[in-house]
């Protein structure tokens, strides 16, 4: 059986976990969440592979890009990643990673990106599978009204997150 290294980044917002399969993220995410289960269970179903905590270089590369985020010096994220998931949420996981920093788009937008305007319920729940929590920029999908919807992290978490990119803008 394969191992996922995995470690604990503490984000102002909380715990996230942080995993590495052969020299590639394949997670980032909120330790707390809802579906941390689910997640976890994919991950280590698609790569025959269990956690190990343990210390490698590409986390030590994604905590210190991490930092430099969260210290406003960093807007995008230059770390080797490994999708898990199908076709349709790695399209609209590429899309996010299209979403500028300290911008929001809708989930209808989201749908238009992948070229399928009404899958936005589909989109949505692409959006919530995405195990790579702000490296790949879920928490910049609002609701088409405008409003803050369901995150990973929780709501707060989200407007921190967006009210924290948009601040170095100011």
């Amino acid at each position: 059986m394969n191992t996922v290294n995995i470690q604990v980044y503490q984000a102002p917002q909380g715990a996230l976990l942080l995993g590495a399969y052969e020299n590639k993220l394949c997670l980032c995410d909120w330790q707390a969440r809802s579906r941390r289960e689910a997640i976890d269970r994919r991950i280590q179903v698609a790569l025959d592979a269990h956690y190990v905590t343990a210390k490698c270089d590409l986390l030590d590369q994604a905590a210190l890009q991490l930092d430099e985020y969260f210290q406003h010096q960093r807007q995008q994220f230059d770390l080797p990643l490994q999708l898990i998931g199908s076709a349709f949420q790695q399209a609209v996981w590429h899309a996010l990673l299209q979403i500028p920093y300290a911008s929001t788009r809708s989930y209808l937008d989201l749908a238009k990106a992948v070229d399928n305007e009404k899958a936005v319920r589909a989109v949505a729940s692409a959006n919530g599978a995405n195990a790579i929590s702000i490296i790949i920029p879920c928490h910049r999908v609002i609701a088409n009204n405008g409003q803050l919807s369901g995150y990973a992290g929780g709501v707060d978490a989200k407007k921190a997150l967006i009210t924290f990119e948009q601040s170095r803008l100011l």
